[in-house]
């Protein structure tokens, strides 16, 4: 059987910002690394790279094309240092402007665009959870813009841990401040789906939207909002952190007083988007060791095995034992930890269900680095 090669397919993947798309010679190392390697999966990096390349069809299916949650493992120990993800996603952006996104991404854009918000959440019910709470307006009197994740606005689970960083910082007297409703999300999930479009819409909402309020530097709840804003915004003038990089520096000022030590056995699940995204390794780290002592899963910092909610599949189904989250819980098990500890509201959700599907619900809590950091503060 003859294959023709259908060489403009490779053009439009290049074209949309796959442009390492023909230097991938093909090793096999990315598919080596890949986390889908440890349970049975149909998805492999390499043989995806060289249906791109040669335009093959078939590759558009949800456990194809879309199972990559863009981890960054493969690409950051690629031997020609080719930008994987790049050309992932645009794969997916060429599918998607013909309208191929799964029918659960397809929801989620679709929430985006009439809500500013994945979680179909009504656009004047985004600090809802907030009422009753001290959180300040920003204006140009406050240092720092708050940037809440919106799965910490929409999301019970999440609320949790915005609750937790508010009362951090305003008992530290931190100067900060939340727009408000007018905020959007930053988009990064739906970009890393495909759905460029729709991210450029929310880009071109959000830097409007801190540039007319004179925001110079901004506190980002999530590493996904925090890597958004750093490589894919306009953001020249303003500087852009975590909270774990303002807790730590809140800590070392003396602003706040860890009071007590965490007599519990704390594990650290590093997200992707923390690590290997952002090169935050060390500050959450730093923080832990504020707290309690510290336990390393035995794949961890830049080789730290992903939770599985990266690049759009926080809204697609998984099957039940296919789960990274879901393996580091067991493994979080055997080495008697009492808490997995994380500062992703991805990673949360993810371990808040992979205890319960391990049956370790009753061993182990699944906690926010803010969460355990407010708890110990006095």
């Amino acid at each position: 059987m003859t294959f023709t090669p259908m060489l403009e397919v490779n053009e439009m993947i290049r074209e949309m910002g796959g442009i390492d798309l023909n230097e991938c010679m093909q090793c096999g190392l990315c598919s080596g690394i890949c986390p889908w390697g440890s349970v049975d999966s149909p998805f492999l990096t390499r043989v995806l790279i060289r249906m791109g390349q040669l335009g093959m069809e078939g590759y558009e299916t949800d456990d194809i094309l879309f199972a990559c949650t863009t981890c960054k493992l493969c690409e950051e120990n690629c031997p020609r240092n080719i930008k994987i993800i790049n050309i992932i996603e645009s794969m997916r952006t060429s599918i998607a402007e013909y309208g191929g996104l799964p029918g659960s991404l397809k929801a989620v854009t679709g929430s985006i665009h009439a809500n500013g918000n994945p979680w179909s959440g009504a656009k004047e019910d985004r600090f809802k959870w907030a009422e009753g709470l001290d959180l300040p307006k920003f204006d140009s009197s406050k240092e720092y813009l708050l940037f809440i994740c919106c799965t910490s606005c929409y999301d019970p689970r999440g609320v949790k841990i915005a609750k937790a960083i508010i009362d951090i910082f305003n008992k530290a007297g931190l100067s900060y401040g939340i727009i408000g409703e007018d905020e959007k999300c930053c988009g990064q999930a739906i970009k890393k789906a495909g759905a460029l479009s729709e991210f450029e819409i929310l880009k071109e909402s959000n830097e409007s939207l801190f540039k007319q309020n004179g925001v110079k530097k901004i506190i980002t709840t999530s590493p996904h909002c925090l890597t958004a804003f750093q490589n894919d915004y306009n953001l020249e003038g303003i500087e852009i952190f975590h909270y774990t990089e303002i807790l730590l520096m809140l800590i070392n000022e003396g602003k706040l007083d860890i009071s007590k030590k965490l007599e519990k056995k704390i594990i650290y699940h590093e997200p992707c988007y923390m690590g290997r995204h952002a090169s935050l390794y060390n500050e959450p780290r730093e923080l832990i060791e504020q707290i309690g002592d510290i336990i390393e899963f035995d794949d961890n910092r830049e080789f730290s095995l992903c939770c599985g909610a990266g690049g759009g599949r926080m809204w697609m189904e998984t099957e039940a034992g296919k789960r990274f989250s879901d393996l580091k819980a067991k493994e979080a098990g055997e080495k008697n930890s009492e808490i997995i500890a994380t500062c992703c509201p991805y990673c949360v959700n993810m371990f808040e269900d992979s205890v319960k599907t391990t049956g370790l619900s009753d061993k182990i809590l699944v906690k926010d680095l803010a969460e355990i950091v407010c708890e110990t503060m006095k």
